[in-house]
């Protein structure tokens, strides 16, 4: 079974806890924080493995955690760094982010590791907040949580050269003849529903990958039958071969199958329809008379294309038009198909930041940068929460508070808490 979408939940490690412990000795006394920090919280990997060639893994487990940090404890000791998880995929897989569409990784080389989500980071213990006023820190920061994301996985074949062309008019015959594929064969339409991939090699020591994708049809862009899925695997070639059945062996009108394909290209994408491609004029071998090769060839040219007469079942002209490929892929380089957005989703970076808005009389204050501080506070402990009326100043929060019209009395709210303002 070849799976080429798959939707999944990955979610990276909370970060470990800080420690809010005092030294305890024999024979010395007052001793002092000696909280350790919580380990970081393990992240998630997508790795390419060359043995894979289908997502079928997914369709079975959809959810995919690494382990969280484990938590500080006295005597500086560090809570141990969670295990990161390595999730293997075929190559030529593309991760977005199921949210936006975005593009977060393209694993198209061979033995790419890409950091997808980073594990939360470990909360400080106590003995980072000892100064000389506060020498009895009762607080210690919380570990940063993990991150959970839906990501989209999808498998884009990476072939040279991609077949085009209607049901039945010898595209897996072609595939069959000129490599060592084994693709199903027969008389019917849709005999294709799914890739199939071959590596062709010339007489001249020469080779390239060779894709028979599923077959397409009018309204492909629209979704029609295996449309979408047929025009997102060839994005990635860098020859489109078409292949027509020039005899009308099924009362076709090549020139209108020539027609019909191209539009379904340009109606999906300009820079698919804008791709080289190389017409093969099929099925010679049955050709009743020359009328129709003489019209399919004045319609390629004036696109702009080659076309070459072949016979698949019978191997004629197949040198000649293998041959001329091979010679075109050396002037192209492989480029992606798009850009791909280098951003990775690390714990917290997305939602740094803080703001505050005023609502009747409350004035509410939100933003990463102000929960991480409240991760620090013991809100039971003067000192810690003196640290954090200090910290909020130091980022400019009071400024802005101020900048806003507040008063003594007013009531401030810092997610479920509330406080009294006072200057």
């Amino acid at each position: 079974m070849f799976i080429d979408y798959a939707k999944i939940i990955i979610a990276s490690g909370k970060g470990g806890n800080g420690a809010i412990t005092f030294r305890r000795e024999k024979y010395i006394a007052n001793g002092g924080p000696d909280g350790g920090d919580g380990g970081r919280g393990g992240s998630i990997f997508f790795q390419v493995d060359l043995g894979l060639n289908t997502l079928i893994d997914f369709k079975y487990k959809k959810k995919y955690i690494a382990k969280d940090g484990q938590a500080g404890s006295g005597n500086r000791c560090n809570g141990k760094k969670g295990e990161d998880l390595y999730i293997k995929v075929p190559q030529g897989t593309i991760i977005r982010d199921e949210k936006t569409g975005k593009v977060i990784a393209d694993l198209s080389e061979k033995d790419q590791v890409e950091c997808i989500l980073k594990g939360g980071k470990g909360g400080k213990g106590n003995v980072h907040f000892a100064t000389a006023t506060r020498q009895v820190p009762n607080f210690a920061e919380t570990g940063e949580p993990g991150i959970e994301k839906t990501v989209i996985l999808e498998l884009k074949l990476i072939a040279d050269v991609g077949l085009l062309g209607f049901p039945n008019v010898g595209k897996s015959t072609l595939l069959s003849r000129m490599t060592t594929a084994t693709p199903k064969i027969a008389n019917y339409h849709f005999t294709t529903i799914e890739p199939n991939l071959g590596v062709v090699k010339l007489d001249n020591g020469e080779s390239f990958v060779l894709a028979d994708i599923p077959g397409l049809i009018e309204g492909a862009s629209e979704g029609v039958g295996l449309g979408l899925k047929f025009l997102r695997h060839v994005e990635r070639t860098r020859i489109l071969l078409h292949v027509i059945d020039v005899a009308g062996t099924e009362d076709r009108d090549p020139v209108k199958d020539f027609e019909t394909i191209n539009n379904e290209l340009k109606n999906y994408s300009d820079k698919l329809s804008n791709k080289l491609q190389i017409v093969a004029a099929n099925k010679i071998d049955v050709l009743q008379n020359n009328d129709n090769f003489t019209r399919l060839e004045k319609a390629v040219k004036e696109k702009g294309y080659e076309i070459y007469k072949i016979s698949a079942v019978t191997g004629e002209g197949l040198n000649e038009l293998f041959n001329r490929i091979a010679e075109i892929l050396k002037t192209i380089p492989k480029i992606e198909l798009e850009e791909v957005d280098k951003t990775v989703y690390y714990t917290l970076e997305e939602e740094e930041g803080w703001t505050v808005r005023k609502e009747g009389n409350i004035f509410i204050v939100e933003g990463k940068d102000v929960e991480n501080i409240m991760r620090k506070i013991n809100f039971s402990d003067y000192e810690s929460l003196a640290y954090f009326h200090l910290m909020l100043k130091k980022i400019g929060v009071d400024g802005e508070l101020k900048k806003q019209g507040i008063k003594e009395g007013d009531v401030v709210k810092i997610f479920d808490w509330e406080f009294e303002y006072e200057e």
